[in-house]
């Protein structure tokens, strides 16, 4: 994007006055190519306001969450580590790659080597400066060998990881990775202050536009304005405070009497009842969030690919999307690969339900019948126990007996995700096929949800990482694809646009759609009008 785009945008959203807009411009020679709406009404309407408690009502949050970003798991956790944290680089509003605490970067021609120049004079809450030593720990508190964090498999390539003076960090990976600085933006990813090569993860402490001030895991986490934020035009509230709400009708109400400011996970169902309400403003975006009912694949009878198939033959995904996301989203094939990536495969065999293919790969895995279980709770995504229910109603047309079974909210990502045989799950996606597979389908991946594991395509996966050549990278993420459809231990029926609700007092820009909450960035990005 040409630099007076980046200009324009940076206006729009309030990252820069007026007064230095006109000025980087005219420095530019193109002070008279600035349009008249970013000078008038739009521009001083999306100008935000510094002030206020900014009170965030979230439908995730578990009584196991702690401030320790290797564990986070769920939209409360991230949205609070981007609040409290930075990270090397970040996702903008527009699906761009921009510095955050990497002011710049660059790799050699193999792209096994990358350096990354740090920003100077940014200062932790605590007021330690932060430099190289700080964000080569806070990239090792994942790498441990006894490390449980999530980020570990995304980092397993890294062979070598140093300062170079206090601004310059160079990493050196095994093989070439051409997506090697999306993976920094990472919200486990955050930049934390280390002292004798170890960070400090417990206080909370960070380079973000909020500093803590109480948290209760699982009840809310209370935050106020770091006064010395180094990223201009962002953190305007005077504090913020995410609470958890589980319960979707609860959230809601919070929402329209004032106690909540916003809030994610809108109850499609109840969504036009919300749309008459003229304080209430509800947004929505589309990009690669999808939902998933994965089954350990190292568990009977979810070993067996054919009882799999079965499985994904016996789901009517069409009826799930109008009826769980009424039309908000798209189906999905069984990949987790969504209309944000580069490398989409569009033209792969939809799976649909078709009871007599169902019934056919029973009868290949010796059987004739099927009797499985399915935990579920809404805390897994909006309408999951819906969904369950309908995927049973579905699935007895091929002989397949499905039992739902309804766990509790609270503790569901703690004690049912990666320990019942088959769950419901949510997933953000990410903004490469290398990153989302990596953390979830590669073979020992802590977040392999299924227990996967494919010769194939974890080949592939080391590959098509390291190609350059676009064309041979696409067709090798395409047959990553089908692999995973075919033979993967995963259901993938839908791809959810996030739509979340604000009160019209909150001013955004334009809202981000490569995570939840304005790329789990709402605490930094909104304001007050």
């Amino acid at each position: 994007m040409p630099k007076q785009k980046h200009l324009e945008r940076a206006l729009a959203e309030g990252r820069i006055s007026r007064r230095d807009f006109a000025k980087q411009m005219s420095a530019l020679g193109l002070a008279a190519a600035v349009p008249g709406a970013l000078i008038s009404g739009s521009a001083l309407a999306a100008t935000p306001k510094q002030g206020g408690h900014f009170r965030l009502g979230l439908g995730h949050g578990s009584t196991t969450d702690s401030l320790d970003p290797g564990t986070f798991e769920n939209a409360y956790s991230q949205t609070m580590g981007y609040g409290l944290r930075n990270n090397l680089t970040e996702v903008n509003a527009d699906n761009e790659l921009i510095g955050e605490l990497a002011e710049s970067w660059e790799a050699t021609p193999d792209a096994k080597t990358w350096r990354f120049k740090l920003r100077q004079g940014v200062e932790f809450h605590n007021g330690k400066t932060m430099d190289a030593s700080d964000v080569v720990a806070s990239v090792q508190h994942h790498r441990g060998e006894d490390s449980k964090s999530a980020a570990k498999a995304i980092l397993e390539s890294i062979v070598d990881l140093k300062a170079d003076g206090k601004n310059m960090v160079e990493v050196s990976l095994k093989e070439g990775n051409a997506d090697f600085p999306y993976i920094m933006s990472d919200y486990h990813i955050v930049v934390m202050p280390a002292k004798d090569g170890k960070v400090d993860w417990k206080s909370g402490v960070g380079t973000g536009g909020f500093v803590l001030e109480s948290y209760e895991p699982g009840v809310s986490i209370k935050m106020k304005r770091n006064p010395n934020y180094w990223k201009q035009g962002r953190g305007h509230f005077d504090s913020a405070e995410m609470i958890t709400i589980a319960d979707v009708a609860a959230r809601t109400n919070a929402l329209t009497t004032g106690e909540i400011d916003a809030m994610d996970r809108l109850d499609i169902k109840t969504l036009h009842l919300l749309k008459r309400n003229k304080n209430i403003e509800i947004v929505e975006s589309s990009g690669n969030a999808h939902y998933t009912f994965a089954m350990l694949t190292d568990v009977a009878p979810f070993d067996n690919n054919h009882v799999r198939l079965a499985l994904k033959y016996g789901l009517d995904r069409k009826a799930l999307l109008q009826t769980i996301l009424r039309g908000h989203g798209y189906i999905g094939n069984d990949h987790p690969i969504g209309r944000a990536n580069r490398y989409l495969a569009k033209d792969l065999p939809q799976h649909e339900l078709d009871p007599d293919k169902a019934k056919f790969h029973l009868k290949q895995a010796g059987l004739s019948k099927l009797t499985v279980d399915l935990s579920a709770a809404d805390a897994a995504f909006g309408g999951a126990v819906d969904a369950a229910v309908l995927y049973k109603e579905h699935a007895a047309k091929a002989g397949i007996d499905i039992n739902v079974v309804r766990e509790p909210n609270d503790g569901y990502w703690s004690n049912v995700w990666l320990k019942k045989p088959w769950c419901a799950v949510y997933w953000g996606g990410r903004p490469t096929e290398d990153w989302m597979f990596s953390t979830a389908y590669a073979e020992g991946a802590p977040w392999n949800d299924s227990h996967w594991k494919n010769e194939k395509f974890n080949q592939l996966l080391v590959l098509a990482r390291a190609e350059l050549n676009e064309d041979q990278r696409r067709e090798m993420y395409r047959e990553m694809q089908l692999i995973c459809s075919e033979q993967g231990g995963v259901v993938v029926p839908l791809f959810n646009n996030y739509v979340e609700g604000l009160n019209k007092k909150v001013g955004h820009g334009k809202i981000a759609g490569n995570w939840t909450m304005d790329g789990l960035k709402a605490l930094e990005r909104w304001w007050f009008v």
